[in-house]
């Protein structure tokens, strides 16, 4: 009998464009142009400069594009970076029941491949994309425990070594040496997360290289593992502990994951959402201001008071700020929306901001899935005593509550505005990718992500 691992291995390197289905056609080219959107974002946020300064020593080659520059270098740098600034503004897609962001290590790595090889045509980028993304999220729904590592940079990186694997035509005894490869390199702690440091996209990228190396060496045929996944010290074993992978694969093949992907409406973290949501809907029903507002308190399960249930700090890092509720609450309250440049600069410090977000309270429910994002509940107590409340069961942008054309648009738009550098007019970008399944060759796709000189 074939091991869950090779079963797995097998869905990846087998999956064809033909057996992908029009929603997740669809779907895969709607978190295309997503995640090439909040990359090019990304590029434009200050740690960069000292991200690229580090990797331009480890490599002089000039392969591969940084997104929204002019700039290119050797390929695996450069997927690192890429791969950095997509998730650096906790603005990238993901899977809530798997909890992880699997475009983000996954797109630069094939996007990188196709600059570097050529060749590349439409079809084969939606089906990699498909299979990356149903190996990463299958190995994030196998968990039966809240987060103890980080799982996008964790589970991301097999996914984005098997989307790889069937790009290059890997066979299923191949991509299970890419996996076994990929093992001996994954990373991810948590403690980036509970800091609010840099390091916690910095992983994304650190596992997005990996994928690329992992990869190659399965290539060229060098010794792997047999059960990277499920052995004594494999993967689930050692970094998920309680898991079933069986139970996770049923159906995997009939339904692709990519069709089970949400948005980010918003430049936070994930589990702020509920909260802007409900602000954000009471405040237009009702019409009260910033000072109005005694008391905000968001009640959701344990795994959001994982996240983002931190005390606010007058002068936070940007990444601890994206991820504070109390924080991110305080922004809407003032502004009415939130935008990535409320994480930048004296934005982060302003005095106001803090006072309210001293006014944000986060309990607990009972929900026993250490997994869910919801349901949550926002109540906002007012200064005349009267309390209004807003209950959220499925998150906004999430596959039952789908983002609008529109909004999906006004994001990408935003995106596109804060590049690092000037950016031509996006429309051929869009234009492509709106018709990818009929382009013999990607190039000019990955031509449209760099800035010109």
């Amino acid at each position: 009998m074939q091991s869950l691992d090779l079963q797995l291995a097998r869905h990846a390197s087998a999956l064809t464009f033909e057996s992908l289905t029009p929603q997740a056609l669809e779907r895969a080219k709607v978190f295309l142009l997503d995640t090439i959107g909040v990359g090019i974002a990304g590029g434009s946020t200050p740690e960069v400069e000292s991200l690229l300064k580090a990797v331009r020593g480890w490599g002089d080659a000039a392969e591969v594009t940084i997104w929204g520059t002019d700039l290119k270098i050797a390929r695996v740098q450069a997927v690192l970076v890429n791969a950095y600034q997509i998730h650096c503004q906790e603005y990238d897609c993901l899977h809530e029941g798997a909890v992880l962001h699997a475009m983000a290590t996954l797109l630069p790595v094939l996007l990188a491949e196709a600059q570097v090889r050529g060749g590349v045509s439409g079809k084969a980028l939606l089906t990699a994309l498909a299979a990356g993304v149903d190996v990463a999220c299958t190995l994030g729904l196998a968990s039966n425990l809240g987060l103890r590592f980080f799982r996008p940079a964790t589970s991301g990186g097999f996914g984005a070594a098997a989307g790889l694997a069937n790009l290059r035509g890997f066979d299923a005894q191949t991509t299970l040496a890419a996996l076994g490869h990929q093992l001996a390199q994954v990373s991810g702690t948590m403690q980036a997360h509970t800091e609010g440091s840099v390091v916690l996209p910095l992983q994304i990228g650190l596992n997005a290289r990996a994928a690329m190396q992992s990869c190659d060496l399965a290539q060229a045929g060098f010794p792997s593992l047999k059960t990277p996944l499920t052995g004594k010290f494999g993967y689930l074993t050692v970094f998920e502990t309680d898991w079933d992978l069986e139970r996770a694969m049923v159906g995997l093949g009939q339904q692709s994951k990519i069709a089970e992907l949400s948005h980010k409406p918003y430049p936070s973290g994930r589990a702020t959402h509920g909260g802007i949501e409900g602000v954000t809907v009471l405040r237009e029903q009702f019409q009260f201001s910033a000072q109005d507002v005694a008391e905000i308190t968001v009640v959701g399960p344990p795994l959001i008071n994982h996240l983002v249930n931190r005390p606010p700090l007058q002068n936070p890092t940007p990444n601890y700020a994206r991820l504070c509720m109390p924080f991110v609450l305080a922004k809407v309250l003032q502004h009415g929306v939130l935008d990535a440049m409320h994480f930048r600069g004296d934005a982060l410090s302003e005095v106001q901001t803090y006072a309210l977000a001293c006014k944000v309270v986060m309990q607990v429910d009972n929900n026993p899935n250490p997994n869910a994002l919801g349901p949550q509940v926002v109540r906002v107590r007012l200064t005349d005593g009267k309390v209004l409340e807003h209950h959220i069961d499925a998150m906004l942008a999430s596959p039952s509550r789908p983002l609008s054309g529109q909004a999906r648009a006004t994001k990408f738009d935003r995106c596109w505005q804060l590049a690092a550098q000037p950016m031509p007019s996006s429309q051929k970008l869009q234009d492509l990718i709106a018709n990818l399944e009929h382009c013999p060759d990607i190039n000019d796709l990955v031509q449209q992500l760099a800035a010109k000189p």
